[in-house]
């Protein structure tokens, strides 16, 4: 059976089938795809990548260092499929970086969540007049050349939320 969408539905409202039409730039009004990767504070990023390699399963599809944000980072793909979505590692470049901050406060673990956007730029400006407070005034360069930025945790339910707009393909 096909499922039609219905685009005069507001976010979350039932579609023709009862079911809440859950396409991105429906639900959100700004072109939230999907999540993008879960954001994990490591002290050693080596010894973590070999820790969800063995214990998990999970191939390590990219590292980098990121010295803007203070991190050296590793992305895991979560399953087969390279577009599904990964975990990501974040280990501190020195002791004052965000990220070690965050280990020295909470200890290892989950440190934000991050969406994949279509336009980083109109996604921001469509939260900042929703009253949301974003970290950078202007994106910042992300994984893999994506384009950032964050919301803070207090308007986010205590959530660090990353916003990604990816690179473009090539």
């Amino acid at each position: 059976m096909e499922t039609q969408q219905n685009p005069t539905a507001a976010a979350g409202t039932p579609g023709a089938e009862g079911r809440p039409d859950v396409t991105g730039a429906l639900v959100s009004g700004f072109g939230l795809v999907r999540i993008d990767h879960v954001g994990m504070a490591v002290a050693d990023l080596d010894e973590a990548i070999g820790f969800y390699q063995r214990t998990f399963g999970m191939a390590c599809v990219h590292v980098e260092e990121n010295a803007e944000q203070g991190v050296r980072e590793a992305m895991m793909a979560v399953g087969p499929d390279p577009a599904g979505g990964h975990l990501q590692l974040l280990a501190p470049l020195d002791s004052s970086s965000m990220i070690a901050r965050f280990l020295d406060r909470s200890g290892p673990g989950v440190q934000q969540i991050a969406y994949t956007v279509t336009d980083l730029e109109a996604a921001c400006t469509e939260l900042r007049a929703r009253g949301v407070r974003l970290l950078y005034n202007t994106a910042k360069r992300g994984t893999a050349g994506s384009k950032v930025n964050f919301v803070f945790p207090a308007d986010a339910g205590g959530v660090l939320v990353e916003l990604v707009e990816p690179a473009p393909a090539g």
